[in-house]
């Protein structure tokens, strides 16, 4: 029996987010997610789905013809034939990044992915569910993202990166809650503290509002 997964959508569209951004990506994003982030913006993507094949999803991602590739959920890792998509993609030529809550292990993921991990904040309500073990995993290949909906989520993730000198280790993201943290606020606190980070918005919302496949 060929692996299979659940799949909410396949799209073609604009990186909004990491260092990635601005490239045209196709994003597989996968069905469920043992989370329930306060200000999650895909929680249509916690269940139902579509169950395909792994030879099924490349077929899919082949047939836009773009070299790269974003696979999201929900949770993806929360599907364990998850890595052998991952796998699947890098063997067949595809620039691969895998967005995940860093809840779940991942260090199954083949090295060829860059790994976009999103460590909980206290105002995601999921602060408890981060596995700090995964950030001894992290590559310069990697990077870490910090969703942030207020200015103790911002005190919380500089004392994290400090105190576990993640600066040096990955590239640092940190973006705001859209509507609950003004953007021109959280990028003057940035410059005020001289952090090495990259400050970010989402792009596809500022393109095309909060509608699915964007």
């Amino acid at each position: 029996m060929p692996d299979t997964l659940r799949v909410t959508e396949i799209f073609h569209s604009i990186q909004g987010e990491s260092g990635r951004v601005g490239l045209p990506t196709v994003f597989v994003r996968l069905t469920g997610c043992p989370l329930r982030c306060v200000w999650c913006d895909t929680d249509y993507a916690f269940s139902g789905g579509e169950s395909m094949a792994i030879a099924d999803i490349m077929q899919r991602v082949a047939g836009f013809n773009c070299a790269t590739v974003c696979v999201t959920g929900g949770e993806p890792l929360a599907q364990k034939s998850c890595v052998s998509l991952l796998a699947a993609l890098c063997d067949a030529g595809h620039s691969v990044s895998l967005e995940t809550s860093g809840a779940l292990d991942i260090g199954g993921v083949d090295p060829r992915v860059a790994r976009i991990v999103d460590l909980k904040a206290p105002g995601s309500g999921e602060q408890a569910k981060n596995r700090w073990e995964n950030l001894d995993l992290l590559t310069c290949h990697d990077e870490l993202k910090f969703v942030l909906a207020s200015r103790n989520d911002y005190d919380w993730a500089v004392s994290a990166c400090r105190q576990r000198r993640l600066f040096d280790r990955c590239p640092v993201l940190f973006s705001p809650v859209q509507g609950q943290l003004d953007p021109a606020q959280l990028a003057q606190w940035i410059l005020d503290d001289r952090l090495p980070v990259r400050f970010q918005v989402q792009l596809h919302k500022l393109l095309w509002g909060s509608a699915k496949g964007r």
